[in-house]
This record gives C-alpha cells, structure tokens and sequence, in this order.
C-alpha cells in the first residue's frame, strides 16, 4: 500500500494506514518511552493500574443493579440498606479513579510533548540541520509548523485514547470469559464478529481522511505562512501599496485551505455513519444474545426474581462487552487524526536524522559549535595561522548544478586580508557558504583549520540574524546560550562598542542592556543600524578572523555611497571603508565578501570563476 498512489505534492504515496505508518507510529514510541526508568514509562505503568482498578471497580457497580432487583424482589430492607451504603462507596470510589485516569492522561501529554520536541529540536539544531532542511531540501513542507503544532496534535489526541487502549485487552479478555460464562459460546462469536465487520468498514472508511488530513495540515501551514510573510516583510509591502495583490494572495491560500476541509467534512461524514451505526446495532446485539439462552429453557427453572436478576447480571456483562468494542471503533476519528500527524512527524524525523548522519560523516564537532575555551588549539594538520586551505575546488549550485567556481585554489592565513569582488551571481556567497560548512563543494578540497568563535573566525552574513531577548542578548550573541559565564559580560565594553558603532540611542530605546523587550528586532532597526550592531557583535566577540558579507551600496552607513564602481576601484574603496570602521584595529583578519557593479568579473565566462580570475584580491594596510 505504501507503494500505491502518488502524492499531489510530488511522486511520495500517500500517507494510509499501512505499515509505513506502522514503522514511524513505532520510531515515534521509542522517543517516547526510551528506556525502562524514564517517566514517560513510569507514568504509563502508573495510568494502566489507575485503570485496571477502575474496571474492578466498574464491574461492582454494573452488577448492582441485579441485587437490587434480588433485594427489592425478596423485601429485604436490611439487605437494601446495607447494598446502597456499599452502591454510594463505589460511586466515590470509581468517581475519584476516573478523575486520577483523566489526571495522569493530561501530565503524559505534556511529558510525551517535552519528549518529542526537544528530540526533534536535538536533530532539528544538530550542525546546520536546520539550514539544509529550510534551503537544500523541498520536500519537507512547513517543518515549524511539523514541530511546534502537530506534535501538540499527536500528544493530545494519542493521550485523549492512551487509557482505553491500555486497558482494552485486559477488559476483552474479562468479560470474554464471563459472556461466555453466562451464554455459552454463541454470545462472544457473535460479539466478535460484529467488532471485525466494523473494523474492516472504518478502515476502509478511514484511508482517505488519513491523507486528506495531512493535505490539510500543509495549507494550514502555508496559510499561515503567508500571514508571517506580510508581517515580517509589512514595510517593503507598504512601499509597494501591497495591499490588494497580497489580500488576493491570501485569500487564494485561504480559499484552498477551505476546499480541503470541505472535502474532510464530506469523507468524514460516511465514517460518522459507519460510527454511530455500529453503536446503536451493539445496543440490540446484546439483548440478542441474552435472549437467545433464555429462549432455549437454560434458566427454565429460575422464578421471576432470580431471572430478573440474571438477566440484569448478564445484560451488564454483554453490554459492556459490546461497550469496550464499541469504544474501540468510536476512537476512529481520533485514529485518523493521529495517523495524519504521525505520518507528518514521521517524515521530518526520517529527514532530520538522515540530514544528520550526512553532517556527522562530512563535518566535526569542533566545526558545528563554538570553542570557547581553545580547547581545539594543537589539533589543526596546518600551522595556527591559516585559517582556510581551499585545494583546486570546484562549485555548483546543489539545486540547479549551475556552475559558480571552477579549480580554485586560496589559503587565508592570519596576518592577510583578503577581498573578494565580481558581479551578482558569480558565486561569492557560494564561497561563504563552502567556507562556512554549509555546502559541499563539487569538487576537490576545503579544509577550516580553525575554529568558530572568538579563538578562530565569525562569519557576518549579509542579512544580520537578531534572537529575543534584551540588547545584551544581542550584542553577546550567542555565548549567552552556549557559555552562561559569559552572561556577566562587561557593561562598560559593551555600552563602548555600541558608542563606537553609532548606536548610543539604541541603550534608551531598549530601556537598558538588561531590559526584556517584546518588539522584533528587525521591527525596530533600519537596514544600517542592523549592520552597525552587527559589527558591535564582531567587536566584542573580538575573533581571530572575520568573514563579513557586504554590497559596496549599502556598507556601513553609506560611507561608500551608491555609486558604480569598477573593479581597479575596489580595492582602495574597501581600505577607505574600513579604515573608517570603528575599532578596526581590534580585526587581525578579515575576509570580505563584497559586490561590485563592474562590466566583467575578469572571467572567461561571467557564470563561472576560475583560478586565473582576478577577483581575490589581498588588501594590506589598513589593520
């Protein structure tokens, strides 16, 4: 089944309730339950008992019907009396177990919700995972919305039916053994027979809500991403006057969405059908089977007392009976519900972890984290003054296979400052993306000899990244997450580096270093202040190399200008520009990534760089 039909969204099957969904229901448990004294599995043992003890006392209660009907139909006050007295403790009783199931049902989701997502947040950051999912890969729709959303969905509708399942087959197998007790063989054959035709119709009622509920979690995400979209990018849609072509957009996305519910509605209507169908036909089936060894004389010899009361006995055991079953074909909405999600989270793991098992063989520890002791110093092959060895690399765009470099060859050694230029889309960016370990290059060797943070090399990309959080959080950025120690950073440098980028206003604006604000940084900063406190960043984390990505228009505050430049200008505009930065002297290195809008590149061909293309160009004198 799993091979059958293919996806709309590409040539993937769509998701069923088969045995692929079986294998991620079943990867999802161990996350779940990931060894025997965890809590998860504690909690588990501890609702089963719950339940199991509510079922004991379930039981007592259903057959006190049948003794009142023996008490009533003998006279007996003393026994009335004595029978309510024990009818109201078990009410208590059961009342407060049921209240216990419903109690630990609701701490498990929250437990299994902790456990999924911060295992799925453990893949999700590992290395630059999460980069090569939201920019390499397509096939993965909406992975955000697959962590912080339909986990909550799956944990709470999988907590919703975690108690009847549990207790399911202890309950079948019980009041198996009385039905049969009590009507021979005939009542349990034929109360299962009824659950296996009801089974084998909800599952065919239920394969396609399975996947046209996944198709509908991907356009609740894309409707809400478009949502973001206006509001992260609210400004440069205003310039545009906007306003009309994206209310179109949106409710296009809109639109969509509501056809794909309809379209639910309309499969889940004949399931409700098949539901409810079943359930009032169980109520008849088990008057049925009570009725039929009262018909063939077995209690013959009973007076209307006593049958009374058996009748009542054995009403309640074959009722509950067909009860247990029923509750089993009544959980097939929730069933589809959770098998929609577990298909969807199913997938992103599946991707995560194969997304992982790539950067764990092609990159090492030291080069997906911060060395913030130098705990790496000695382990470089190369002397400590190089940085990067690139060896006759070859580079293509993964996507397209667009040729960007052909046979290069750069060592970046400290004490040297290298820039790069050309025209957009030569593949300078490509290159800070190589040297950051976010691509892998198509041909020959990168080697960083070094490591990141400030005892080796920070990278500025061109679009400044902001977390929440106060200025501070800002400007440390990110050894507060990574080296709490750091968290008493030096007022008095950090207040100097931001006087020293132009930002002074910055510290009344956000009320202090400390103050926690509730605006998005990219809300509050122009383009130029985002680039000066990123700078301010670079300043105080004050590393051994630097690997800033600028455009000659818009670098540090317009100092530069917007006009054209040729390529024999560069290179003195660039020392002009940073000689002119604040605290300049405090980089011993810097690579810079830079766009210059010249007529050629000095390639062959403008498309690919080659190592004979003057475009590396090592600028001296101004550190």
């Amino acid at each position: 089944m799993a091979g059958g039909r293919a996806a709309a969204g590409g040539g993937r099957p769509w998701p069923q309730l088969d045995l692929l969904f079986l294998r991620r229901f079943l990867r999802i448990q161990a996350v779940l339950f990931p060894k025997w004294p965890s809590p998860n599995v504690l909690m588990f043992l501890t609702l089963l008992c719950v339940a199991l003890l509510e079922q004991l006392v379930i039981y007592q209660v259903g057959v006190i019907p049948s003794q009142y009907y023996e008490v009533l139909g003998n006279k007996d006050f003393s026994g009335f009396k004595t029978l309510t007295a024990i009818a109201l403790t078990l009410i208590v009783v059961n009342s407060t177990l049921k209240s216990f199931d419903q109690f630990i049902c609701n701490r498990m989701y929250v437990s299994w919700r902790k456990s999924l997502t911060e295992y799925l947040h453990s893949c999700y950051f590992y290395g630059q995972v999460y980069y090569s999912l939201h920019v390499l890969r397509e096939d993965i729709d909406n992975p955000d919305q697959r962590i912080s959303q339909d986990v909550e969905r799956f944990c709470r509708q999988l907590s919703s039916m975690a108690s009847k399942l549990i207790i399911s087959p202890f309950t079948l197998a019980y009041y198996t053994y009385q039905c049969f007790h009590s009507t021979g063989w005939l009542g349990p054959v034929s109360i299962f027979g009824y659950f296996v035709i009801g089974t084998v119709v909800n599952k065919v009622l239920m394969s396609p809500i399975v996947s046209k509920l996944v198709q509908q979690e991907k356009l609740e995400g894309d409707f809400r991403f478009k949502h973001m979209q206006i509001r992260v990018n609210a400004e440069p849609a205003a310039f545009y006057r906007a306003g009309r072509v994206e209310h179109m957009r949106t409710d296009r996305r809109l639109q969509s969405l509501l056809q794909s519910q309809r379209e639910l509605i309309g499969k889940e209507l004949w399931l409700y059908i098949g539901i409810n169908t079943f359930d009032y036909l169980g109520s008849i089936l088990s008057y049925v089977v009570i009725a039929i060894p009262i018909f063939s004389g077995m209690y013959g010899d009973l007076s209307p007392t006593e049958l009374s009361a058996l009748v009542s006995k054995n009403a309640f055991v074959s009722i509950y009976l067909i009860s247990c079953f029923s509750q089993l074909i009544d959980l097939s909405t929730t069933v589809t519900d959770v098998a929609g999600y577990t298909h969807r989270i199913g997938e992103l793991q599946e991707t995560l972890l194969s997304l992982g098992r790539k950067k764990k063989a092609n990159y090492s520890e030291a080069k997906d984290s911060w060395d913030l002791d130098n705990s790496h110093a000695g382990e470089d092959p190369m002397p400590g003054n190089t940085a990067f060895l690139l060896e006759r690399v070859t580079l293509s765009v993964p996507s397209s296979g667009k040729l960007l470099i052909k046979d290069l060859s750069l060592r970046i050694s400290q004490g040297s400052s290298v820039m790069i230029v050309g025209n957009t889309g030569t593949g300078k960016t490509s290159l800070l993306r190589v040297l950051g370990g976010l691509w892998e290059s198509t041909q020959g060797s990168v080697e960083m000899l070094t490591c990141f943070g400030p005892h080796g090399v920070v990278f500025l990309p061109q679009r400044p990244f902001f977390t929440d959080g106060s200025l501070r959080d800002q400007v440390i950025y990110p050894l507060k997450e990574i080296y709490p120690v750091s968290g008493s950073a030096d007022d008095e440098r950090i207040v100097r580096f931001l006087e020293l980028a132009g930002l002074s206003d910055l510290l009344a604006r956000a009320g202090g270093l400390d103050q926690q604000v509730d605006w998005n940084w990219y809300d509050v900063l122009s383009p130029g202040e985002m680039q000066r406190l990123s700078f301010a960043r670079l300043f105080y984390l004050q590393p051994r190399y630097a690997v800033p990505q600028l455009d000659f228009e818009t670098s540090w505050g317009g100092k530069m200008g917007a006009h054209t430049m040729r390529e024999d200008e560069a290179a003195p505009s660039w020392r002009r520009m940073l000689k002119n930065m604040p605290y300049s002297d405090q980089l011993q290195n810097l690579l810079t990534l830079g766009r210059a809008l010249s007529s050629r590149c000095g390639a062959a061909d403008p498309t690919a760089i080659n190592k004979e293309s003057v475009w590396c160009k090592t600028i001296s004198g101004f550190c």
